[in-house]
Formats: structure tokens, C-alpha cells, sequence
């Protein structure tokens, strides 16, 4: 592996080589589902590329993978009543690690991008996808009322009809339509994918570093610049209280670890 001193990983496979970090979330006998210890190590080598100087980063799976993230691993959501999207919840930390971080992270993504890990996609700065890709988000299928942060970083994405259409129907879209909607970046070809994001990492590591981290706090400071009373807050997370404790809740999530279909009676 490349002068990183390697940190030892049992689920990323972490590079910095020329200024350029590359993770590759290398889990696939769990569809790269985004568990703790998925989400500890992608933490880590950010870190680690930070304290060493990287340029831009590249986060991906590893080639020809079916799925680039499966998205929440659903064996960690509490079936008790607890907020399943707390602040300390695992995809909550990743996504203010890739937010906060002081240099570009391109997504470079083949596969399917589902539920969370779609989130964790959007909350990358750029996104390169093959042509085969979707995105759908998917609390809806699970009876999870996703958390505040989380609905705005998708506000951020996209408009709001289709923010709204794919929270509702839970149904994947395809690259080419998120990246007529502005949602991504580019599409591609299978062949070329590699060679897009290089060319991307290079035009940014040519650029001066200073400049680009200043830009990019400043676009997250704007984006997440809207107020909320306490009085809201608490209102709406009275509302998502009222969603983990109910019914719906324990049968989407039974129903998804039984594989089969969810029946839901709004209770």
C-alpha cells in the first residue's frame, strides 16, 4: 500500500498517494451496509489524510461493485424506543466528518446508493457515477422518521418536488435523472470512471488548498443557515418521537429483517 503507514483496516482499504486520499468502503459481503465499524474506519482515514496533508478525496467502492452502499445497516437500529438518528448515531458523525473536512471528497460510486448512504453520497462535494447508478431514499419503507440535519441535507440536493417525490414513493432514480436534476455531477461510462475522477482530483490539487477549505466552510455554514425556534425543534421532534414508538416502526423493521413485505396501518 502507499506511504500512509498503512493504518490496519478490516473493512476500508485507505490509500494517500500524490496528495490524493482514496478510501474504498470494501465490505460487500454486507453491501457495504454503513455500521459502526464501517463508519469508524472511513472516520480514521479522514483523519489521517487531514493530519497528512491530502489534497482531495475519493470515496468509493471497490471496482465492479453491484452496490455502493446499502446504506444503514438495519441489525443497529433500536428496536426499543429510542431515536433511532440520534446526534451520536454512526451516519450522523460520518456525514459532519465529510461536511467539516477542510478538502474536497469526490464520490466516485458505481452501484446502488440506498436509504443513508444516500445522504452520505449528497454530503460528499462532487458525485461521479456510472451510468447503471441509483439513488433512492428510503426511511419511508421502514417506518424511521429520518432527523432534521439529515432532511435538509437532502434540501440542499435537490428540488423540492423531487425531494418529496423520492421520500414518499422510496423508489430509486436513475444517474442519468439526477444528473439532469443537478443532484450530481457526471455520469459515465463503466471504462471511464476511473479516469473522470482522476482528472477531477487533479484540477482540484492544482488549485491552492486555503482558498478551496474557506469556500467550502463557507458553502456549509450557508446551506445550514436556517433557524429554527426551540419551540419547532421540539415540536418536530416530538413528531419523530411519535414515529419510533410506533407500531409501524417495530413492523417495518421486523418486516425488513424477515424479508418480507411491511404492513402498514399508520399506528
Amino acid at each position: 500500500s502507499h506511504c500512509m503507514g498503512v493504518i490496519p483496516m478490516s473493512l476500508v482499504i485507505a490509500e494517500l498517494e500524490d496528495s490524493i486520499g482514496t478510501i474504498t468502503m470494501n465490505h460487500l459481503r454486507k453491501h457495504n451496509a454503513l455500521n459502526e465499524i464501517l463508519i469508524e474506519e472511513i472516520i480514521a482515514a479522514l483523519k489521517h489524510f487531514k493530519k497528512h496533508g491530502a489534497r482531495v478525496v475519493i470515496l468509493r467502492a471497490p471496482p465492479g461493485a453491484k452496490i455502493w452502499s446499502a446504506g444503514h445497516d438495519v441489525k443497529e437500529l433500536p428496536l426499543t424506543r429510542r431515536d433511532p438518528l440520534g446526534w451520536d448515531d454512526p451516519l450522523r458523525m460520518v456525514i459532519r466528518q465529510l461536511e467539516t473536512l477542510p478538502m474536497p471528497v469526490i464520490a466516485m460510486i458505481e452501484g446502488g446508493v440506498w436509504g443513508g448512504a444516500c445522504e452520505m453520497a449528497l454530503a460528499c462535494d462532487m458525485i461521479v457515477a456510472t451510468s447503471d447508478v441509483s439513488f433512492a431514499i428510503t426511511p419511508a419503507k421502514l417506518g424511521v422518521p429520518y432527523n432534521i440535519t439529515g432532511v435538509l441535507n437532502f434540501m440542499n440536493a435537490t428540488s423540492r418536488m423531487i425531494l418529496r417525490e423520492m421520500a414518499f414513493t422510496a423508489q430509486p432514480i436513475s444517474a442519468a435523472r439526477a444528473e439532469r436534476l443537478g443532484m450530481i455531477n457526471y455520469v459515465v461510462e463503466k471504462e471511464e470512471l476511473e479516469q473522470r475522477v482522476h482528472t477531477l482530483a487533479q484540477q482540484i490539487k492544482q488549485n491552492a488548498p486555503l482558498s478551496i477549505s474557506v469556500i467550502k466552510e463557507e458553502l456549509r455554514i450557508m446551506e445550514s443557515a436556517h433557524s429554527v425556534t426551540p419551540r419547532m425543534f421540539e415540536r418536530l421532534q416530538g413528531l419523530r418521537r411519535a414515529v419510533y414508538d410506533s407500531q409501524d416502526y417495530q413492523e417495518g423493521l421486523s418486516a425488513f429483517l424477515e424479508k418480507r413485505k411491511p404492513q402498514f396501518t399508520g399506528e
